[in-house]
C-alpha cells in the first residue's frame, strides 16, 4: 500500500495551474521583515519594489520559491517585495528559428539533407516557466527530432512534391508536444531538400531522357498528321489534273519571286499544249512537206 501511494504521488503534476497553498510561519516572518525593510528604506526602496513589463511581455512572480497567486503580471507596472520576490519575464511575440540541416533516411532508403524554419510563440507564461526548464531550447531540440521522424516515413518523391503536407504534419506534431509547455507552434516551413550529387545526376539524366522521349512522340505525331494531309491532298489532285497543274504553276511563281535571278526549270509540254496547238500544227505541216532535190 505504501508503494502504491508513493507511485500515485509521483505521477501527480508538480504544477497543474491551481493556486498555491497558504504560506508557512517562516514565510510569513520573512515577508513581514521584507515589508518593514521596505518601509524604513523609503523612498529608495521604491526603485526595487516597482517593475515594468512591456505590452508583449508577462512577468511570472515567485515569493520565497512559491508561485504567487493571480497568475502572470503585465503589461504595465507591478509590485514586488525586495529580498523575497523573484520574477521571470516571458516574451509573447512570435519567434522563428532555423532547424539545423538534418540528414534523413527516407522510406525508400535515400539519404537526404533537409532544413526547416519554425514559428512559435508562448501562449501560457506560467507553464512556459514552471513546466519546462528552457522552453526555447526544448522546442528547438524537439523540432529537429520531429523533422527526422516525419521525413523518415515518406518516400523521396513525396518529400519533393508534398512539402506543404509534410510541413502541416510537423506543425501538428510539434504543437501537440509543446502544448503542455504553454508553447504554440504556429507554422513550419521546409526550406530546402538537398540530394546526393550522384542522385542529382541520375535524376537529371532520367528527366532528360523523358523529355527526349516526349519530343520524339510529338514529332512522330506531327509527321503522321502531315502525311495524312499530304495523302488527302494527293488524292484530290489525282482526281483533278487541272488542280495539279495549278499547284505546279503556284510553286513556280513562288520560286521565281524569292530572288531576282534566272531560274531554269523543266516545264511539262502538256501544260502548254492548249496554248501552242495552232502554232504547233502550222510548224508540223511545214516540216511534213520536205523539198524535193533539184
Amino acid at each position: 500500500m505504501v508503494t502504491t501511494a508513493h507511485s500515485e504521488r509521483s505521477q501527480e503534476p508538480f504544477f497543474d495551474g491551481t493556486e498555491p497553498e497558504g504560506m508557512g510561519v517562516i514565510e510569513v516572518i520573512a515577508t513581514l521583515a521584507s515589508i518593514i525593510l521596505l518601509v524604513f528604506t523609503l523612498p529608495f526602496s521604491l526603485c526595487f519594489a516597482f517593475k515594468v513589463v512591456q505590452e508583449y511581455e508577462r512577468a511570472v512572480i515567485f515569493r520565497l520559491g512559491r508561485l504567487r497567486t493571480g497568475g502572470a503580471r503585465g503589461p504595465g507596472i507591478f509590485f514586488v517585495l525586495p529580498c523575497v520576490d523573484t520574477y521571470c519575464k516571458v516574451d509573447l511575440r512570435t519567434v522563428s528559428f532555423d532547424v539545423a540541416p538534418q540528414e534523413v533516411l527516407t522510406k525508400d532508403s535515400v539519404t537526404v539533407t533537409v532544413d526547416a524554419v519554425i514559428y512559435y510563440r508562448v501562449q501560457e507564461p506560467l507553464n512556459a516557466v514552471v513546466k519546462v526548464n528552457n522552453y526555447s531550447h526544448s522546442t528547438r531540440l524537439l523540432a529537429a527530432t520531429t523533422l527526422r521522424n516525419v521525413l523518415g516515413t515518406r518516400n523521396l518523391s513525396e518529400i519533393l512534391s508534398d512539402r506543404e503536407a509534410i510541413a502541416h504534419m510537423m506543425q501538428t506534431a510539434l504543437d501537440d508536444a509543446t502544448d503542455p509547455w504553454g508553447v504554440k507552434v504556429e507554422r513550419v516551413e521546409i526550406k530546402d531538400v538537398r540530394l546526393p550529387v550522384q542522385l542529382q545526376r541520375a535524376m537529371a539524366a532520367e528527366a532528360e531522357a523523358a523529355r527526349e522521349a516526349r519530343a520524339k512522340v510529338i514529332a512522330a505525331e506531327g509527321e503522321m498528321k502531315a502525311s495524312r494531309a499530304l495523302k488527302e491532298a494527293s488524292d484530290v489532285m489525282a482526281e483533278s489534273p487541272a488542280a495539279l497543274q495549278l499547284r505546279y504553276l503556284q510553286t513556280l511563281n513562288s520560286i521565281s519571286a524569292e530572288k531576282n535571278s534566272t531560274i531554269i526549270f523543266p516545264l511539262p509540254l502538256d501544260i502548254l499544249t492548249p496554248f501552242l496547238k495552232p502554232h504547233g500544227q502550222g510548224m508540223s505541216m511545214g516540216h511534213s512537206a520536205p523539198l524535193s532535190p533539184q
